[in-house]
């Protein structure tokens, strides 16, 4: 690791509702600014503002991109969030896996006719979170149909 400066990035922010987090992951990465987008939370918030202690629930967004890629997204967050001074943060990923590195640079750059082939080399390969029965984990295509929650069990597909 001769190279210090980093070249993938995990970008962070917080937001006051799950329906504004699932939102702005899925414009996110609908704009190729991150490859991957995850929400957890609520989370226990405690912060200055406006010269007063605030305690807040709120929603943590993990974005994962190239370096090059942070002023767009930053700006995107920016623009688009319903805080007056967003939280948006930066930590370098110092190492991972070639593959997924890869799959990352390849999914952060504008649609081509290579790109969903990368896209599904990929996914056989490897886990990948609700698409992958094996894992007992809930199909992406139901996270976000009312009445599924997070904190229901997983379901298995047989």
């Amino acid at each position: 690791m001769a190279d210090l400066e980093a070249q993938y990035l995990q970008v962070q922010t917080t937001t006051d509702s799950r329906a504004e987090a699932m939102e702005l992951s899925r414009a996110v990465v609908e704009s190729r600014l991150a490859a991957c987008a995850q929400v957890a939370g609520p989370v226990a918030s405690m912060y200055w503002w406006d010269g007063a202690l605030e305690r807040t629930e709120e929603w943590l967004v993990l974005l994962k991109l190239p370096a090059d890629r942070y002023d767009e997204l930053a700006a995107f967050i920016t623009e688009r969030h319903s805080y007056d001074e967003p939280e948006i943060i930066a930590l370098p990923i110092v190492t991972g896996s070639t593959a997924y590195l890869t799959w990352m640079r390849e999914e952060t750059r504008p649609a081509g006719p290579a790109q969903g082939a990368l896209s599904r080399t990929l996914r056989r390969r490897r886990h990948v979170p609700g698409r992958d029965h094996r894992h007992g984990v809930l199909g992406a295509e139901r996270a976000d149909r009312p009445g599924v929650q997070p904190e229901q069990p997983p379901v298995c597909r047989r």
